[in-house]
């Protein structure tokens, strides 16, 4: 039963990519106090395990049930996450937060107003993305009984666990680097996340017209 869990932890870990969100989740957060950026990691991961579950328990019937297919996923995941990485790269949510600052000071707000990033695009599609997705069922449809069942979860679990540590520490590290070092990374970041969101269309392409 280790070798199970282990095994889909490894695998899990490697597809949801912990320390490869965090980053990206300081630069989409980068304006929201300590603990609103704490509030909306905890809230996406939680909302991102309740996905991975209920796809690992009913994902096959619910497809169905939809005639979707898991590839129109990374395709509409893909055009997704390529807009949010074009507003990185060209500081649009810069430019929104000024705004935003702007109208509250306006109002005399003692709260700025913080846009959420917890479901879209933190916990769906890049916690609970189409890899991810893809992955629980896989590993569920090779779970037999109820006990490896549990175990596949409980690794899962133990993922979401370490992405939550993973991105509520990444807001002060990237404070610590300074505002500068912090816009460089949050463009490069765009850059690549934008590179992550053109492969998930192709994956999504290339396999519905191979298929």
């Amino acid at each position: 039963m280790l070798d199970l869990f282990f095994s889909a932890f490894a695998t899990l870990f490697v597809v949801i990519d912990p320390p490869g969100c965090a980053p990206i989740y300081a630069g989409l957060s980068a304006d929201a106090s300590r603990r609103q950026a704490v509030v909306m990691a905890a809230r996406a991961c939680v909302v991102a395990a309740l996905i991975l579950i209920v796809f690992a328990l009913f994902g096959k019937q619910l497809l169905g049930a939809l005639h979707v297919e898991l590839d129109a996923f990374r395709i509409a995941g893909g055009i997704m996450l390529f807009i949010i990485s074009v507003e990185m790269v060209f500081e649009k949510r810069t430019q929104r937060r000024e705004e935003r600052a702007e109208k509250i000071r306006a109002a005399h707000a003692e709260t700025p107003e913080v846009e959420d990033v917890s479901i879209f695009p933190m916990a769906m599609p890049m916690l609970a993305g189409p890899g991810s997705i893809a992955t629980i069922m896989l590993l569920m449809s090779r779970a037999h009984g109820f006990n490896q069942t549990v175990t596949v979860l409980s690794a899962m679990l133990a993922v979401m666990i370490l992405s939550f540590i993973a991105l509520a520490a990444a807001g002060p590290l990237m404070r610590v680097l300074g505002d500068k070092v912090e816009a460089v990374i949050t463009r490069l970041l765009g850059v690549l996340l934008a590179a992550l969101a053109a492969q998930y269309v192709i994956d999504g392409v290339k396999a519905t017209l191979l298929s």
